[in-house]
């Protein structure tokens, strides 16, 4: 007789869907703790251990990183991004800034052709947010700011496809910024973005696309990676 898989009960299923759900609705953003497991046998209303086996699920499908006396966090939104993030980890900082030049230029042309004056209104918001963000001499907000801005602009393109390539690598393109930044924000490390952002209000495809295509290469590189 063949051997088969013995199916995971149904509760702990559910459990599953509603912690993936937290996640991948933005309300346990990257970078969250999520709640304790006493916390979470409390708000789900089941056995402890049906927690913690759901907790290894989302872990075993990279979606949250279990830190043994510090707790469990988010480390990304959806499978496939949680597979990104293992594979391309040690990957070269060179190839991550060509791959982010060449999705961040054809998502700025696409959005100078096709944003709503919504789109325009959230960039310039999250435009503001950034450069708070860089005053205020905080890395990590800094971090998040200029990569939840981006992804504006990329969300700008209407192109679902596209945005969702460019969500999955976001943990990725994330720890590429953080490494660059540092723990100290450095005034000649300054990129401005502001001219990116006129050149989408102004539908100017071709400017919003060089200026984007450029500006991973304004990351800190060794003199051999600038060639």
């Amino acid at each position: 007789m063949p051997l088969t898989s013995p199916r995971r009960s149904a509760l702990a299923d559910q459990v599953i869907a509603q912690l993936r759900g937290q996640i991948t609705s933005g309300e346990w953003p990257v970078g969250s703790r999520i709640p304790t497991e006493p916390e979470l046998v409390e708000q789900l209303g089941v056995a402890r251990n049906t927690v913690r086996e759901a907790v290894r699920a989302l872990a075993h499908n990279g979606l949250v990183d279990i830190r043994q006396g510090s707790g469990t966090y988010v480390v990304a939104t959806s499978e496939l991004a949680g597979v990104m993030n293992r594979r391309f980890a040690d990957a070269d900082p060179v190839h991550v800034a060509e791959l982010r030049s060449a999705l961040e230029a054809e998502a700025a042309r696409l959005a100078a052709r096709r944003r709503s004056a919504q789109d325009l209104r959230q960039i310039d918001t999250l435009l503001e947010r950034r450069e708070d963000a860089w005053e205020s001499g905080a890395a990590e907000a800094f971090v998040e700011a200029d990569a939840t801005l981006h992804m504006a602009i990329v969300a700008a393109s209407h192109n679902d496809v596209l945005a969702e390539i460019y969500a999955d690598l976001g943990g990725v393109l994330r720890d590429f910024l953080r490494a660059d930044v540092g723990t100290v924000l450095r005034p000649e490390a300054h990129m401005d973005h502001a001219r990116l952002v006129e050149a989408i209000r102004a539908g100017d495809g071709d400017l919003a696309a060089a200026e984007a295509s450029a500006h991973p290469f304004g990351c800190r590189l060794t003199p051999l990676d600038r060639g």
